[in-house]
């Protein structure tokens, strides 16, 4: 008998364009990807898609990304979200991870960026330019002071374990497998470590952890 190969957990992508050629688009530059599967889907229908695991959200003109951003996280708060766009300036990509935003991804980026864009966003990871996270960590490293509470933060052993995970780009269901413990229950710790640093979402929380050396290197 023949071994059965392994196959990559699906992967079930929308595609909330109102161009009809973009998802035409979209669909033969992912042919070649068994594990992911689209969809195309308007902003109304997403809340009838229960199985959709990742949305490309086009940033189109004459509409707020932001405005939309929040209108998809009301709905579904556990969508996560991937803006494509084209010449994006930094400030708006930093602005659209800081409101909920997984990822960015420019037009013009290759077929296998766009692949693996999707992929590290599904594992739980962010995906955006290397230029827009360096300039992050440059603005939290220049003041801490003003963005984090000042004295020293400090963690049970639990919270390190989850951070040093976190910070790795494990998903809150990664981290519980490996640690023995329930997602929601991972979450938790992720809520309590963003009030104890004093930040709103997971990348702030990860840049903040290897800024102030609080994770050890690997």
């Amino acid at each position: 008998m023949k071994a059965a190969v392994a196959r990559k957990p699906l992967i079930r992508v929308a595609v909330v364009e109102s161009d009809p050629l973009r998802f035409v688009g979209f669909r033969a530059l992912f042919d070649s990807e068994p594990d992911l599967e689209l969809v195309s889907a308007s902003l109304p229908e997403l809340g009838q898609l229960p199985n959709v695991d990742l949305i490309l959200l086009g940033n189109r003109s004459g509409q707020n990304l932001f405005d939309i951003m929040a209108g998809l996280k009301a709905v579904r708060p556990d969508l996560r979200i991937i803006v494509t766009g084209s010449g994006m300036d930094d400030e708006t990509v930093l602005k659209a991870i800081a409101s909920g935003a997984k990822g960015y991804v420019d037009e013009a980026a290759s077929a296998a960026e766009f692949v693996q864009a999707l992929r590290i966003v599904h594992q739980g990871s962010v995906w955006a330019p290397r230029r827009v996270l360096s300039t992050f960590i440059e603005r939290v490293s220049a003041s801490p002071g003003r963005i984090f509470p000042a004295g020293r933060v400090t963690f049970t052993d639990r919270e390190k374990e989850v951070l040093e995970m976190l910070v790795a780009g494990r998903s809150n269901k990664e981290i519980g497998a490996a640690l023995g413990i329930e997602e929601r229950t991972v979450k938790a710790h992720v809520a309590k470590l963003m009030r104890k640093v004093g930040v709103q979402n997971r990348i702030a929380l990860s840049v903040h952890a290897i800024t102030h050396s609080l994770v050890a290197a690997k």
